[in-house]
């Protein structure tokens, strides 16, 4: 017999990690990763800014999607096609600078003239990858977090993004139906993938997650909503950009609680284990809100 404990809670899987090391570039499926105070290390470290020091995206240059990162010891490798590899140390800086993302300027690092003219010669226009100080606190809206100060480095606002397999599943099938391709979780650019829900979109209604690990349970709370932009419909395999999973999000996902815009998964922030290592297949705990 189940009991109301129960009710209030899920028994999940954490059955994918993500990190996104360049904002808006590929992500990498990885089976381990260790928790910051930003969210996951190396996620969203780094940024390509114009000459103003303005962050740019995929959102007006899709190509982003075709440059792939593989992050070794000691440096971070980026592939892109016709490109040579550029190669970008983890230890090593070059001058301070301010870049700006969304309305926070904050203080960054520039990465040096190398990089630049890699990005700017695939991209087409100049442009500057710059790494986030990590003595900078940037902090996620307390009108989401409340009192709880939640830092984020170049992320759009928050530290994670927590997506679920249910509802992916339910997007394809609504898709499929439509006479369109499925896609991929990649095009929604999550952290952390968990698995059991049983029913699309039912990260909306946890409140928290706990997650086990090597190091001791890490806790995530779930804020807001991730409203969705033209992003999803860039195929990262090709960058060609379409209107199909933005049209199929019309028909079912407006969320009141961000003004009607169409949401999938969730933002999340880090209640505690930092320095914890996440892993893959690890257990989770979703406590529902009541």
């Amino acid at each position: 017999m189940s009991t109301a404990d129960d009710a209030a809670h899920e028994d999940l899987l954490l059955s994918a990690l993500y990190l996104h090391p360049i904002k808006s570039c590929a992500g990498i499926a990885v089976d381990e990763a260790l928790v910051i105070e930003t969210g996951l290390e190396h996620d969203r470290a780094w940024m390509l800014v114009d000459a103003d020091g303005d962050f740019v995206s995929q959102r007006e240059l899709p190509r982003m999607a075709l440059v792939k990162p593989t992050l070794r010891h000691d440096d971070m490798v980026l592939r892109a096609p016709g490109m040579l590899a550029l190669h970008v140390r983890l230890d090593t800086v070059e001058a301070p600078c301010r870049v700006k993302v969304w309305n926070d300027s904050v203080a960054a690092f520039d990465m040096g003239d190398l990089a630049a003219q890699w990005f700017s010669d695939f991209l087409g226009r100049p442009l500057r990858l710059a790494r986030f100080d990590p003595s900078q606190r940037r902090l996620a809206d307390p009108v989401w977090t409340g009192s709880f100060e939640s830092e984020t480095a170049f992320a759009d606002g928050f530290p994670l993004l927590v997506c679920s397999t249910a509802s992916l599943a339910e997007l394809n099938r609504r898709l499929i139906a439509a006479g369109q391709d499925a896609v991929a979780m990649q095009r929604f650019r999550p952290n952390l993938v968990i698995d059991g829900l049983p029913d699309a979109h039912g990260e909306d209604f946890i409140d928290e997650l706990s997650i086990e690990s090597p190091d001791g349970p890490v806790l995530l709370k779930l804020v807001k909503p991730c409203g969705r932009c033209t992003i999803p419909d860039v195929d990262p395999a090709t960058a060609v950009q379409g209107h199909g999973v933005a049209d199929t999000l019309a028909s079912y996902r407006a969320e009141p609680r961000i003004g009607g815009g169409l949401a999938f998964g969730m933002n999340a922030i880090v209640v505690s284990g930092v320095e914890h290592r996440l892993r893959t297949g690890a257990r989770v705990r979703g406590s529902l809100h009541l």
